[in-house]
This record gives C-alpha cells, structure tokens and sequence, in this order.
C-alpha cells in the first residue's frame, strides 16, 4: 500500500488525450486510458508481431509484477492476487467455493450492481436459501439508517454478506469495517465488489478483512477493458477454480513436463486465475495503470476529487436537491436525487448539448471526476443544471 506524499495532488490532463471540448465526468462508467497505459498495449501488440524470442517464463513474469502492484495498492500479499475478465467471474468464483445450507440467507444491498446479485439469486434458488435484501429506507440523507439496517439484516442464519465499497448509482459510502464485524460475529463471509471505489478510494484488506474483494480494471483504476482483480483470503486456500487451466496448475512454468499432468494447483489465488491470463497486450496496460494509480495516490486523488465536487454539492443542496450527508458520501463522486416531476429525459438533452458526460442512474445524477477534470468542468456542469434551479 502506498504511503501518502506530503504535497497535493495536481490535475494530471497532461497524461490523458481527452477531447478539449468536452467535459468527461463519468470515470464510474468508463475510464479513460491514460497515454502510458495505451501505450503498454501499442508496445505488446507490437512484441506479438515477431515472438522470437520469447521464453517461457515471460507467460508468468508480467502477471506477477500485476498481483505485486494490485497488492500494494490494497495491502495485501501477491500471492493473495487472481488475475479475472471481469467482476462477476471473481464473484462466481467466490460464490463456488462459499458453502451454503437450506435455511441460511445471504445479504446484500437494495439496487446493488447486479455483478454482486445475479450469481448469488442463482446459489439461494438451488439450495433454499435467502437472499436477504436490504432496501434504502428512502431518498438521500438516508444513508446512516441504511446502514444500520444492514447490520440488523446480518444473523445467525447469515452465510455471505455481499456488498460494494460504495453504492454504484451515488456513491453512499458502505460501513465495511463495521459490515464485516458483525459478519464474522456469525461466522459468515464477507465478499465486496469494489469496482467503484478502488483506484481513487484508500482500500486496506488488513483493516477491512474481506474474505473476497474484487474489482474492474478499466473504471477507477483505468486500466484496459477485460481485466480484473481479485483478492482472496484463507478461506479460498482449499477451493475450486471456474476453469481448469495448464497455467494453474502447480508445476507450470516446466513447458516440458506439463504432459506430467498434476491435481494440484498453484498455491494462493493465482489458481483462480482466468484461462489465458497471461495476455501480453492487457496485462502490460493494466500494470502501468496501476503504477500511475500508486504514484498519485489513491487518498490524494479521492482528495483531489473532493475538492471538485464539494462547492457543487453545497450549491445544490441549498436548491432542496437531496444529496447524501457528506459523511456518507464517499467523496469520489456525487448523487444528485432530482425532485418529483423532473424530466429527466429534458436534463440529459441540455448535458449533451453542453458536452458535460455524466450518467443518470435510477433517479439519480452520478456525477464522477478523476484527476484529469479541472474547476471548469464543474462549472460547466454547474450552469446546465441552474437552469432546472
């Protein structure tokens, strides 16, 4: 994990080709690549063209440098690091290997991303158990209620708690320090998509515990498309990958002797690793993003990303526009809930006019900067959204 530099975060446009025109305020949608980051995956492709030579080790060197940075990123050991296509597939993974009962219930939130739901509805479905949901007890500032429901909806009967970092349509932040205290009162699993927070929000698995924590690539961290991450703690030693692949298994780096077929796996998590994972264009990409993200600092972007959004969040709260209390919010972005009656459809249209990218979620406006916006794409945005004042 990175230790935070004494000086400020600056914006960093310079890095990023962005369009001068427009004001990209969507990095909880896509991304976009830093130029060193493209220019890791110009360089792979380019080593693909003529592979001589090409030694066998270089199908392991590269992966693991990616589980060393990941690891650092969220205090964790590499060996603890899977290398994933995407959320979900890390989210089976832990859902395969989670035991369940009939009569037990797994936890999640109202309107969860539904990476973190769809594979849990599917494992209550097969062996009677309940999905417990937990709904948001009404518009935003709601949040401190919401997350003691949470915690009440966690029992003796609970298997898996399965959550996010922070709420995808709003960023209301999610208490998991206190979420995993009381799953492992009762012995359950704690299994968290962060894929919107991680890369612009301070993450810590020896402070947090989770038992899985996985992530996308290509939001915060802004990483190539494809890629994903995943931590898996001790409870995960013993367990059963998605896919049987040659690179997982123990012995792997002898080409010669992988004929000399073996039960066992690698040890840690790179078991859980997706077939072909060592991808010599995307891996490439994926570690020099998160050099940047280490080099800036997740707890100096989050910082950086407050310091846009904080004038605005005042500004629209004074409108009655209900935003979540700033406690609860996790900083990185902002949900706007518009009043009864808004159209919607009339607010998207003059954001585009204006060239000011931004998302509409539920009801909500998700707002999400990263280090490459300056003050004047809030401002921007600022003078669309008088007009609805």
């Amino acid at each position: 994990m990175s230790t935070v530099a004494a000086v400020a975060l600056a914006c960093q446009k310079s890095r990023f080709q962005l369009d001068e025109g427009a004001h990209f305020l969507n990095c909880a949608y896509l991304g976009p690549l830093p130029r060193s980051v493209a220019e890791a995956g110009v360089a792979g492709i380019r080593r693909k063209l003529s592979p001589t030579p090409f030694a066998s080790s270089e199908f392991f060197t590269d992966c693991d440098r990616a589980r060393d940075r990941f690891g650092r990123l969220v205090n964790a050991a590499p060996e603890r690091i899977a290398l994933l296509p995407s959320a979900s597939y890390g989210i089976a993974v832990a859902a395969r290997n989670l035991p369940l009962e009939p009569g037990q219930n797994i936890v999640v939130l109202g309107e969860q991303f539904p990476s973190n739901v769809y594979v849990w509805r599917r494992r209550a479905a097969a062996l009677g158990c309940e999905l417990r949901t937990v709904e948001r007890p009404g518009p935003p500032p709601s949040a401190a209620l919401w997350n003691e429901r949470l915690l009440d909806a966690i029992g003796p009967d609970t298997a898996v708690v399965a959550l996010p970092h922070c709420h995808w349509t709003d960023g209301t932040r999610i208490d998991l320090e206190a979420a995993g205290r009381g799953a492992r009162e009762v012995g359950a699993a704690l299994v968290i998509d962060a894929s919107q927070s991680i890369g612009a929000v301070p993450f810590d698995v020896q402070r947090i515990r989770p038992d899985a924590l996985i992530t996308v690539g290509y939001k915060w961290i802004m990483g190539p498309y494809s890629m994903s991450l995943g931590y898996f703690g001790p409870r995960f030693d013993d367990g059963v990958p998605l896919e049987e692949t040659w690179i997982s298994r123990r012995g792997a780096e002898d080409f010669q002797g992988l004929v000399d077929y073996t039960d066992e796996y690698r040890e840690g998590a790179a078991r859980y690793d997706v077939g072909q994972t060592s991808n010599f264009i995307l891996i490439p990409m994926l570690i020099e993003a998160l050099d940047l993200i280490l080099s800036w600092d997740p707890a100096h972007i989050l910082d950086y990303c407050k310091g846009l959004l904080a004038g605005l969040a005042e500004e629209l709260r004074g409108w009655g526009w209900a935003i979540e209390d700033d406690v609860w919010r996790a900083g990185h972005m902002l949900g706007v809930r518009l009043p009864a009656g808004f159209e919607l459809a009339e607010l998207e249209a003059r954001l585009t006019a204006a060239r000011v990218y931004a998302s509409l979620r539920g009801d909500a406006l998700r707002v999400s900067p990263n280090v490459y916006n300056e003050p004047r794409d809030i401002e921007t945005l600022r003078q669309v959204l008088r007009t609805f004042a």
